[in-house]
């Protein structure tokens, strides 16, 4: 091992262990009462996991990708709300930190590094979510700034956010991301959003009325939004991978436990050749998920075509591990994974949005064909 994987396997133990005492004791609650999870913002700042994402010089820990990969994937493991939390404001200043201005850096980023502020990302439509060129949200140029109009939907953290990165229309073919703060007039929310899982984690929609964003406060160039926002989903998806791959393994390590304990027959259920067959399943399954993920996270600040390519194969793939690993982990816990006394019952209801958001796993499908025809077709 390297100084630098000691490090991280360090990092991790210590995230895990906040994880397992300070957030996994609330994380059923926060599902059934739907409720934000701020005793886990709290818990994030004890080991500055806030702005993990951040250049130093901006108040965060500058840390790579893959780091923040595993972070993702030790929280998600026990609250998956929580996770999200977490990832959302990264995302939502991605664009910022590449492409906007120092003076707007420094007035956005250190409050949300230091966990007093949060970020949201705005880029889904009641039209449409794959389509995002297809967006109706339009700036309107006026003196001194913009005038945004149009709806967001299920935006994250949507009413606890202070700062909100908008991408709307700002001509037939141009796109401009702009930061909307949460007191600026003309902004409004829409009512939480009941999901099937996902609870703790606030979504609703973003109404804008005739909300004036100062010139300061439009990121880079005007005209090229859209290819900011393209160009950020390239580092958010492995986030995304992550944040499945984690209820995978909380799922995963649910099933085993209670295989061990469980007796039927008189004998324990893992002693069972069949549960035994579907516990070594599932462990491939997530060994192999995690393998491409990090191999994804690695290649991701290339963005090339070929990293993104790699970077959809990686949502794609741990999506779908969450799915059938939290599926085979209800199965194994017999009539008791039905009931919302165990928790595989939550993650399994928390591991299907994986599937949808963040491109639906149809869309990552045409991207990983796109990349894989691309000699023959150009």
């Amino acid at each position: 091992m390297s100084d630098a994987d000691l490090l991280r396997a360090e990092f991790a133990e210590n995230v895990r262990r906040l994880a397992d005492k300070k957030i996994a004791p609330f994380a059923a609650s926060c599902d059934e009462n739907a409720e934000f999870p701020a005793h886990s913002v709290e818990a994030f700042r004890e080991l500055d996991l806030a702005g993990l994402a951040f250049p130093e010089h901006l108040g965060g820990s500058g840390a790579d990708l893959p780091t923040q990969v595993m972070v993702i994937e030790e929280i998600a493991r026990v609250c998956a709300a929580s996770a999200s939390v977490l990832l959302t404001p990264w995302a939502a200043l991605t664009p910022l930190i590449v492409h906007g201005s120092d003076d707007l850096n420094h007035r956005i980023v250190p409050d949300v590094a230091a966990g007093r502020a949060l970020a949201s990302f705005c880029l889904t439509e009641p039209g449409g979510g794959s389509d995002l060129a297809a967006l109706k949200t339009r700036a309107t140029r006026v003196s001194g700034g913009w005038r945004l109009g149009g709806t967001k939907r299920f935006i994250s953290n949507a009413g606890h956010s202070t700062w909100y990165s908008v991408l709307a229309r700002t001509g037939d073919d141009a796109y401009g991301v702009f930061f909307v703060h949460r007191d600026d007039e003309g902004l409004s929310f829409g009512k939480h959003e009941r999901k099937m899982g996902m609870r703790g984690f606030p979504t609703a929609d973003l109404y804008l009325d005739g909300c004036f964003v100062p010139d300061d406060r439009a990121v880079g160039d005007t005209a090229r939004g859209y290819h900011y926002m393209m160009d950020t989903l390239t580092y958010t998806r492995p986030l995304v991978a992550a944040h499945a791959l984690g209820i995978a393994q909380g799922a995963y390590e649910h099933a085993v436990a209670y295989t061990a304990g469980r007796e039927q027959f008189g004998k324990p259920l893992s002693r069972f050749q069949l549960v035994r067959a579907m516990v070594a399943d599932m462990k491939t399954q997530l060994e192999a998920a995690r393998a491409l993920l990090y191999r994804a996270a690695d290649t991701a600040v290339d963005n090339t075509s070929r990293s993104r390519a790699m970077v959809s194969m990686a949502k794609l793939f741990c999506t779908d591990t969450a799915m059938s690993v939290t599926t085979t982990a209800v199965q194994l816990h017999g009539g008791n994974g039905y009931m919302s006394d165990y928790p595989v019952e939550r993650m399994m209801r928390d591991a299907k949005v994986t599937q949808i958001w963040e491109g639906a796993n149809e869309i990552q499908k045409m991207l990983i064909a796109k990349d894989a025809f691309a000699e023959f077709e150009s």
